[in-house]
Parts: structure tokens; C-alpha cells; sequence
């Protein structure tokens, strides 16, 4: 009954990280031992302060209602209070939307923003959802590529060669899913250059991963004056806090665009949970000594998860200054086979080391990066162990395929 369906939902793809996932979980229900890198799942449970605002919001019963659109007032305020001191963005609580995830909040703004045409300049490898969701919301994502050489991060040059009358905005995130890779001052002073020549752009600028920043700098280009009327903040509690199944996230965005978004939101969902909420206010007010525990252990998991990688062959890669993720050129591996199944591309790799090594990963090419994979360091020390043992045990199977064998069929 598939012809049934919009042509909306029948062009959309299927989230990449979400399905590399559902197959490692299918071979779970089988009894296989997988070790899951694929998702950008914390393995820190949710702190306990944050738990304990929840049960406490809970046991007041003051939180079953609904809550207000945008979100509670003092959470909106905690969190324009929290961007003004933290991040120089000057703002008002009344600029804040707290939405079903970050996710929700990128969804609404394009909603809001985008006329069937517009262009969307992605900076490229990008999170997995933006092309979805700009092309949901009427608009034609147009990209630009960062190179390994230079930590996967697009040229001021590049952006400028890009824009075109039809141009509506520009997106990134920093620190980056999928690379690490994180914006300086400088480069982001650069950004805004090239954009204060364009007044009628916009930048989105995911924040998601701000906390776990390991140069001990993060700069957001809303604090520049030239650009703090055109841009967008986009942030949530799920990976800074391990928060990933609460369903927190928040944009900071010019006062009437923030109304729109309401309205979009109020239309579509209403407000996120109360519940959660009150776990977010906690999160943003009291003590962030987990938050930088966690940001220091994912810095050891990632100087480990290096010095593992450095000890198989074909692998390279640039050192993550930011996030939890490495994101590998495997292209060596392009052309060789175990006998049976040839490796054509980075889908396969992913598939031959699901299937002979048992651990997920995700293809680059659902990130705009065909080359590479992008591996999540967020698993325990054991499990990136154990992980990396495999993969390199797996490789090491691996030779030249013959003319014969390159035709032979891929995994996908």
C-alpha cells in the first residue's frame, strides 16, 4: 500500500544512525554479541540531582498540566540568563523556545523560515537529519565540503562561493557531529564576515554538543554583534547532561521568530513533557561537576579510541576537539575482500564489521562524506576495547579482491 503515501514521506530517508541501530538490535534478539558504536548515546545515566527534580516534580503534583507552548517561564529565564553569562548571546526569556528535543527545534525553525526553493547551505560532513529536514520543510540543502586536512571544516571562501540570491540560511554544528571538530573564535569571526554582507542570511548554529568540548573554549556566533539578530542558537540537554531520553531541547532566536515557532510547535506537538522540564531547570541551575566528570571521560575515551585506531593499518583520521565521535577516511579498505563479500564503499565496510566483527558503526555517506565512518566513543572503556580488537581482527582478514571478485555483489 505503499502508493498510498505522500510523496513527502516516500522521498525521505530513513535516519542512517537509526537504522545501523535497528540491524545491530536484530542481531541482538539473535543472541550475537554486539558492541554498539553507531548511536550518540551517553553511557553516563542521567545525574542524580536531575532524577531527583523530576520525583520531586512528580510528588508535588503541581506539573500535570499542560504546560505553556514555549515552555515554562522560569526555565526559558534560566536558560536566557544561562546563554547571556555563559556564551554572550544577549537575549530574553521571551527568545526562547523549549521544544521536544533539539531535533523538534531545528524542525520548527526551518518550518518557519523556509519557502519551497529556498536554499539551505549545510556545512558538510553534517548531522543526519538536516538534509531531512530541510527538504520536509520546502527548502534545497546546498553543500560545502570541509577536508580531513583541514578537521572537516568548510573555508570562509567556500561559504562565499556558495551563497546565491535564493540563499535563506547557513547551518553547522560545533563542537561537530559527525568529526569533533570545533569552530574557534577566529573561524568563526571569519563566518561572520563573509554573512555581515548578506543581511537577509541566517545561521543556525547547533550547540548540542557544548559541554563536551575539549579546548576549553566554546565560542557561539551569536555573541558577535554583527550577527546576534540573525541567528539562531540551537541547544538541549541530551548529550551534556545525559539526557537523551528526556527529550529536552531549546532554541535562542530573534524575538519574532521565536513567536513563529511557538505557533509552528503549538500546531504540531504543544509543549514538551512538564516533567522533564523541571529535570532540565535543575540541570541548568545546580552543579555541573558531572557534566565536566563526563566531558573529561569522554576525553580519555578519545585519546584511547585513537591510540587503538593508530594500530590498524588504512585508517585515518583527525584528533576530535570536541564531541564524542571519530570519523575515519576508510577508503583503504575500498577494493578488498574476506573471499566472499567485497568492500565497494563505506556502507559495506559497515556492514562487514556489523557482520564479522559485531560492532556498529555508521556509514559516512548519510553524514555527506562517502569515505569515512563515524564511530562513537561515548561506549565504556571496556567496550571500545574490545571493539577495536575486533575491527582490527576483521581487517586483518581482508585482501585485494580480483576483477572476478569486484563484480561480485555488495552488502547494500
Amino acid at each position: 500500500m505503499d502508493h498510498l503515501l505522500s510523496d513527502r514521506v516516500k522521498s525521505l530517508a530513513k535516519s542512517a544512525t537509526i537504522m545501523m541501530a535497528q540491524k545491530a538490535n536484530a542481531l541482538k534478539e539473535q543472541g550475537v554479541d554486539i558492541i554498539n558504536l553507531s548511536l550518540g548515546e551517553p553511557s553516563f545515566k542521567t545525574p542524580k540531582h536531575i532524577q531527583a527534580a523530576a520525583k520531586c516534580a512528580i510528588d508535588t503534583e503541581a506539573y500535570f498540566s499542560y504546560p505553556p507552548v514555549a515552555g515554562y517561564d522560569d526555565l526559558r529565564t534560566s536558560i536566557a540568563q544561562k546563554l547571556q553569562r555563559d556564551n554572550g548571546i544577549d537575549c530574553e526569556p521571551q527568545q526562547i523556545v523549549v521544544s521536544t528535543g533539539a531535533k523538534q527545534a531545528l524542525a520548527n525553525v526551518f518550518l518557519c523560515l523556509l519557502n519551497p526553493g529556498d536554499e539551505v547551505i549545510v556545512y558538510t560532513p553534517y548531522w543526519v537529519s538536516y538534509e531531512a529536514i530541510i527538504k520536509l520543510a520546502g527548502g534545497q540543502p546546498v553543500f560545502i565540503r570541509g577536508k580531513l586536512e583541514n578537521d572537516f571544516k568548510a573555508t570562509p571562501e567556500q561559504l562565499e562561493c556558495a551563497i546565491t540570491p535564493k540563499t535563506k540560511a547557513v547551518i553547522f554544528s560545533s563542537p561537530c557531529n559527525p568529526t569533533g571538530a570545533v569552530f574557534s573564535k577566529q573561524e568563526l569571526a571569519a563566518m561572520a564576515a563573509v554573512l555581515s554582507k548578506h543581511e537577509s542570511i541566517f545561521v543556525i548554529a547547533d550547540e548540542i554538543y557544548e559541554y563536551i568540548n575539549f579546548t576549553e573554549e566554546h565560542t557561539s556566533i551569536a555573541s558577535f554583534e554583527v550577527m546576534k539578530d540573525r541567528t539562531i542558537t540551537v541547544n538541549g540537554f541530551s548529550k551534556g547532561f545525559a539526557m537523551t531520553g528526556w527529550r529536552v531541547g531549546y532554541i535562542a532566536a530573534p524575538i519574532w521568530l521565536a513567536k513563529a515557532c511557538e505557533k509552528i510547535q503549538g500546531q504540531l506537538t504543544s509543549a514538551t513533557c512538564s516533567i522533564a522540564q523541571r529535570a532540565a531547570l535543575a540541570a541548568i541551575e545546580e552543579d555541573l561537576a558531572p557534566t565536566l566528570a563526563m566531558t573529561e571521560a569522554y576525553r580519555k575515551r578519545r585519546d584511547l579510541t585513537m591510540e587503538l585506531l593508530c594500530k590498524i593499518p588504512g585508517f585515518q583520521f583527525s584528533k576530535p576537539a570536541g564531541a564524542f565521535y571519530l570519523f575515519p577516511d576508510v577508503s583503504y579498505y575500498f577494493g578488498k575482500t574476506d573471499g566472499r563479500i567485497v568492500i565497494c564503499n563505506a556502507n559495506d565496510f559497515c556492514m562487514y564489521i556489523l557482520q564479522k566483527a559485531h560492532v556498529s558503526l555508521v556509514t559516512g555517506s548519510a553524514f555527506g562524506e562517502p569515505h569515512c565512518v563515524r564511530l562513537s566513543y561515548a561506549a565504556s572503556e571496556t567496550q571500545l576495547e574490545a571493539a577495536l580488537q575486533r575491527i582490527k581482527e576483521a581487517l586483518l582478514k581482508l585482501k585485494v579482491a580480483n576483477s572476478i571478485e569486484l563484480n561480485k555483489p555488495s552488502y547494500l
